[in-house]
């Protein structure tokens, strides 16, 4: 996991490939008397060095004490601009963003002309790839230039630049609004999770719909509507309508697959709509629909016409691994995906730069779970042990909550049962501090607590009456998230059902499927 006290300039060092240490070198070396340079000795240790460590780069005589801040943000710069250059990085982002600095610098010779027929050239591009921030920047470059060159051959140059520049304005204020409004609604999603109560509903209701802009769909481009789909797809989560997550996560892959260059250009929004459609699928249990939308993004993702990239690389890691998971929870095939622990724990290792604690907590809850649905509740225990003991997580409060009650769970499966007590009551006071007690969970707890004091004969109508209470909650608004964390009723049937919990995921799974 990203670990802040790193410093900025090795990690960027460690995360080049060979290629492009190869062709920062050669950037660096196109100038004779940049062989010898500081900034290329202090690039040399850094890709040496396993960790960074100032003693010794003072001590290597490269540079003083008072030199090296200047002298790292240098070489910072310098590496960035390489990568810049490199091939792999020119997007079509990229590409226009160079030509609008090209004709900034027309501009600033006084050769308007040559400056307007770029801007020209590359406002198209920019609009056909819905990269509107850029084109009204360049609207602006036009009008400004054309107060100082007057092209007489358009004489209503200046109608038609008021105009574009008014239309792409429009664009970007709805876009804005609606990015702003998706950014909050997962802000609060990471926050808070899902909502707790009818005030809760309530609240974030009237903020979802005051922060609503009005729009017309037909007036929406590609990526108003992307960033309408979201907020839409937040919303949903936060109230717990999954059905209603599952058509705008749809909606949002759909909208890729209308405007297939999208994909190539946006691969990361892309890949994090076909994870959010994938969660949608999960949580309405649509087995089949799962398997088929998690087989045709891997393609994707494995096809060599889609961007490769360290960022695309560990995202589709982590979403990846994390829906396979999904997916064998889904049909209770626990022992099956075993093998995905240590793809997941060597890959945590990999990207561990590049993705924050959260997730990889998350993935490790899933291991936990998918332990405990394996009957390898000691395993479970472990993996539980890392999100529990974890204290710079400060989101995600719902998860650290339902790691202590399974953690419980697992404790009392495992036979573990002698700091019963001790744990009962700190995952207690610890439900109570995060204000998250809700009736699943108070059930459960009071269940663990009176089992000292039940007889082994009487156990069974004890897990029955346990069931029958839970059962309730099952479809509950506010309630029902409890089982999306831990499938407690799968657990209790198998105990009812003196049968193994995975093979009692598996009959419902199949059930679903007549």
């Amino acid at each position: 996991m990203t670990n802040v006290h790193k410093d900025a300039l090795f990690v960027l060092v460690k995360s080049l490939s060979k290629s492009e240490k190869r062709q920062f070198k050669l950037y660096v070396g196109r100038l004779g008397v940049n062989s010898d340079a500081k900034f290329l000795a202090l690039f040399n240790l850094l890709d040496k060095s396993k960790l960074y460590n100032e003693k010794n780069i003072l001590e290597s005589g490269i540079v003083k004490k008072e030199q090296l801040s200047n002298l790292k943000a240098h070489l910072y710069k310098q590496i960035l601009v390489s990568l810049r250059l490199n091939p792999v990085n020119q997007n079509i982002r990229v590409q226009i963003r160079e030509q609008l600095d090209f004709a900034t610098i027309l501009y600033q010779k006084g050769l308007y002309k040559q400056s307007l027929k770029i801007l020209d050239k590359v406002k198209t591009t920019a609009i056909e790839n819905e990269e509107k921030n850029i084109a009204y920047e360049i609207v602006e470059l036009e009008k400004l230039i054309e107060t100082q060159y007057i092209t007489r051959s358009i004489p209503d140059r200046a109608n038609e630049l008021a105009i574009q520049a008014k239309e792409l304005s429009g664009h970007n204020v709805m876009t804005s609004k609606l990015s702003n409004l998706s950014l909050q609604l997962y802000g609060m999603m990471l926050k808070v999770g899902y909502v707790k109560s009818d005030e809760s509903y309530k609240m974030v209701q009237d903020y979802f719909e005051k922060h609503l802009p009005k729009y017309k769909i037909e007036d929406l481009g590609f990526r108003e509507k992307l960033w309408l789909y979201k907020a839409h797809l937040w919303y949903s989560f936060l109230i717990q309508d999954f059905l209603s997550c599952y058509k705008y996560a749809n909606k949002w892959v759909d909208l890729f697959y209308e405007n297939k260059d999208m994909i190539y250009l946006n691969p990361v929004f892309f890949i994090k709509g076909n994870h959010y459609l994938l969660e949608s699928l999960f949580y309405v249990k649509y087995s089949s629909q799962f398997k088929q939308t998690l087989q045709k993004l891997e393609a994707i993702l494995e096809s060599r016409s889609f961007p490769k990239n360290d960022n695309i690389n560990s995202l589709a890691f982590l979403y990846l691994n994390a829906n396979k998971l999904n997916q064998h929870f889904l049909e209770g095939t626990f022992e099956k995906g075993l093998y995905l622990v240590k793809i997941v724990e060597y890959g945590i290792n990999k990207h561990q730069d590049r993705i924050d604690a959260h997730h990889v907590m998350v993935l490790y809850y899933k291991i936990a779970c998918l332990y405990f649905g394996n009957g390898d509740n000691k395993s479970c225990i472990l993996y539980l042990k890392k999100i529990i003991e974890n204290k710079n997580l400060k989101m995600r409060e719902d998860l650290m909550c339902f790691a202590r009650v399974l953690s419980l769970v697992a404790h009392y499966e495992a036979g573990m049962d002698y700091h019963l007590e001790v744990q009962l009551k700190s995952t207690y006071k610890f439900l109570l501090k995060m204000n998250d007690m809700h009736e699943v969970q108070k059930e459960m707890i009071k269940f663990l607590r009176n089992l000292g004091n039940i007889y082994p004969h009487e156990l069974r109508d004890e897990f029955l009456k346990l069931y029958t209470e839970l059962k309730k909650y099952e479809d509950h608004p506010y309630e029902k998230r409890a089982f999306l964390y831990l499938d407690i009723i799968s657990w209790l049937e198998s105990h009812l059902e003196d049968k193994p919990v995975s093979q009692i995921i598996r009959e419902k799974a199949m059930a679903l499927k007549r």
